[in-house]
């Protein structure tokens, strides 16, 4: 059962520390650290002990927020509502923090407690555990090492999004989180400014979205769209000129599209396999394709995305 309570709750037994796992403070010397990381530590003047609390219980209340991580419908369901994240791995964790995401707490496989030495983890707790106790808390095995949970931002406004950007992105209906998360890498990599979600678009901030997008998501801004497909217009009285994408033999192939229609676009994707509905064509101003050949008629959304991102930004400057 999931226990939905305390997840941050600070325990009141003897924690560990790097130094009580075997390792000298304030830096590790094990094979599993980074000595160019410690090494800037030490060079900033850092020299603490970040205290650690064992778990040996997979059903400790502590880790409340690290329950059932494989089962998707339940976790988007209870994370948004209760303003919280997982970010997994360490490349990851260091981008949300870099963010500005507050955490709110870290669970680590005990072996990797020096992955942190570096770290500022402020009031959040660390907590370690065996990988056998790591994967009966989560549902799987954390061969990364390391997991933390984040306090979510207030969402931004599609307002506020669209003012402070050149050129975005539109996902109608993307609901797996694989694909919304290469998206997003794809949109930090190639010079998209926003992402702009239908009503039913799946959470950028679920795990998997956060890992495939290597912690993009916390770069690119993004917001919702709450009518559908009704916000299109807000997307065009914004001064964007709404570009969507589909395989239809009569689209306008993207290389043909006028310097007007590149200024200020914004593309809109659907999901895998359907693509968009007619109502959201109907309500675009552009319908473009990308040009198969060998009789391919169409590329995955993620990939798809990425080669339009490169064309509508090949003359950008470099």
């Amino acid at each position: 059962m999931w226990r939905r309570g305390g997840g941050c709750r600070r325990d009141p037994r003897p924690s560990w520390s790097l130094r009580r796992v075997g390792l000298p403070a304030p830096f590790p010397a094990r094979g599993g650290g980074n000595p160019a990381r410690a090494g800037a530590a030490r060079r900033a003047g850092q020299n603490r002990v970040v205290p650690v609390h064992e778990i040996t219980d997979p059903d400790d209340d502590r880790i409340a927020d690290y329950r059932a991580l494989t089962d998707v419908e339940l976790r988007t369901r209870w994370e948004p509502p209760h303003g919280l994240f997982i970010a997994e791995g360490e490349l990851v964790l260091r981008r949300a923090l870099r963010a500005g995401y507050p955490a709110r707490s870290y669970l680590v496989d005990a072996k990797r407690v020096d992955q942190l030495a570096d770290l500022d983890t402020g009031d959040a707790p660390v907590y370690a555990a065996t990988p056998d106790v790591l994967q009966r808390a989560t549902g799987f095995h954390v061969h990364r090492g390391v997991l933390a949970s984040f306090h979510r931002k207030p969402l931004r406004s599609a307002d506020e999004v669209l003012a402070a950007a050149r050129r975005v992105v539109i996902l109608e209906d993307v609901n797996n989180h694989t694909n919304l998360g290469a998206i997003f890498r794809g949109a930090a990599a190639l010079g998209v400014d926003a992402v702009l979600l239908s009503p039913t678009c799946a959470d950028p901030l679920y795990r998997r979205s956060v890992r495939v997008s290597m912690g993009e998501v916390f770069a690119v801004p993004y917001a919702k769209l709450e009518r559908w497909p009704g916000g299109l217009d807000q997307v065009r009285a914004a001064g964007f000129t709404v570009l969507a994408m589909t395989p239809a033999p009569d689209a306008v192939p993207m290389q043909r599209l006028t310097p007007a229609q590149r200024e200020r676009a914004a593309l809109l994707l659907g999901a895998e396999g359907p693509g968009l509905t007619a109502a959201a064509q109907a309500a675009s101003d552009v319908r473009v394709v990308i040009p198969m050949r060998r009789g391919v008629d169409s590329l995955n959304v993620a990939a798809a995305a990425a080669v339009a991102f490169w064309e509508l930004g090949r003359d950008d400057p470099l």
